[in-house]
């Protein structure tokens, strides 16, 4: 896989590993869990019990939490392979992975030493971060002037939050989140929101609904509900009023992660069209033998390694800033890899023709999950404009 970005056997052994266990624990149970209807029967605790076993679960984390240490680069390589054997997978894994990394970074010591050791040996250790709301999506990105209508009132010893989340991955399955709220009343959200790391067992939080989604079943995704909930100060994360900048300070590649997980879905499509017009005979020869279709198996090929290159060039810029970062690999590797999802797996259904539309043949599974993060971690049209934003900023 990719040889040009695996750079030594450390990386070589994480990727088999991951590849094994994609083969072993996903690809064969990933559309029986798909078809359940109650969503909250999509999702597998045995599948991340057994990423923990093999060290996936818990791989971004530091060595002396017990993990492998991986950087961004790395961790990409990870994530696409989990959307290979399905996209929610990816999804639950990516997210833990990337808000372990941002523990890391931004909590301070004791906040650290509370929560890393006990995720790390959790089997069942997920993380989530609470951002969205029904009112603020795009609001966030962009930033809008707007504040979260979640919010939190200064009491003694700490902050009273009330207020709902939803949509948030893994939001249902989390030990711990990284909650963004308001504190500051008459500024929007850039300016007056707080982070706040948040327990699961903490008074007046609980779940709401969880979502069903047309696709990435595999991933939960619900509603965070708070009632007069109590978070200590000791949980504030940076500094009060400044939360908005942990994610842009702390995780530039999220973005980019983002764009993995779909890139692996793409790749999915892009191996399944090829094997069907391999056996598809039509006019007398098999499809692939038709010159408008190995063009446009081509020109699969091409979006996928296009997208892969930029996402890969966003990662290790991440990890070494210093070499050339610019602000709209923040924002437009994931872009750029959906539309090419999307793309693909539409053509991919074109090329099994009626065979495509009959759910036995696992392409409509594909067509659901590849139209998620046309939306997902930032809606494309708003991720371009915000990096107009960067690159005509004065």
């Amino acid at each position: 896989m990719h040889e040009i970005f695996i750079q030594n056997d450390d990386q070589r052994a994480i990727i088999e590993t991951v590849q094994r266990f994609v083969a072993e624990e996903v690809t064969p149970r990933a559309a029986e869990l798909d078809a359940n209807v109650n969503p909250e029967d999509s999702f597998s605790w045995e599948i991340v019990e057994r990423a923990h076993e093999v060290g996936i679960r818990q791989m971004t984390l530091a060595e002396q939490y017990g993990g492998l240490g991986t950087d961004s680069l790395t961790t990409s390589m990870v994530i696409e392979e989990l959307g290979k054997g399905d996209l929610g997978v990816s999804v639950i894994f990516a997210q833990t992975l990337k808000i372990a990394q941002i523990m890391q970074a931004a909590l301070n010591k004791e906040q650290q030493s509370r929560v890393l050791p006990a995720f790390s040996e959790d089997p069942r250790g997920m993380l989530g971060i609470g951002i969205t709301e029904p009112d603020n999506a795009s609001n966030y990105f962009i930033p809008h002037p707007t504040p979260f209508r979640t919010s939190a009132e200064k009491v003694e010893g700490g902050w009273i939050v009330n207020g709902m989340k939803h949509f948030i991955s893994n939001g249902n399955r989390s030990s711990f989140y990284l909650l963004f709220v308001q504190t500051t009343k008459g500024v929007g959200l850039a300016e007056g929101s707080t982070c706040f790391l948040l327990e699961r067992d903490r008074e007046g939080f609980s779940i709401g609904g969880v979502h069903d989604k047309m696709g990435e079943r595999l991933a939960n995704n619900a509603e965070l509900i708070f009632q007069d909930c109590f978070i200590p100060d000791e949980n504030v994360v940076g500094e009060v009023g400044n939360g908005f900048n942990v994610l842009a300070k702390f995780f530039p590649q999220s973005n980019a992660y983002a764009g993995a997980s779909v890139l692996g879905v793409a790749e999915a499509c892009y191996t399944k069209a090829v094997d069907w017009a391999k056996i598809r005979v039509q006019g007398g020869k098999p499809i692939i033998e038709h010159d408008g279709i190995r063009a446009q198996l081509a020109e699969m090929r091409m979006l996928i390694d296009a997208s892969r290159s930029y996402i890969h060039r966003a990662c290790y810029l991440a990890d070494h800033q210093e070499q050339g970062w610019d602000k709209t690999l923040g924002v437009l590797p994931k872009t750029m890899a959906s539309q090419a999802a999307w793309k693909i797996a539409t053509w991919c259904l074109e090329i099994h023709g009626g065979h495509g539309y009959m759910k036995e043949f696992g392409v409509a599974k594909l067509v659901r999950d590849a139209a998620c993060f046309l939306h997902s971690d930032g809606v494309n049209r708003t991720l371009f404009l915000k990096a107009a934003n960067f690159i005509f900023e004065e």
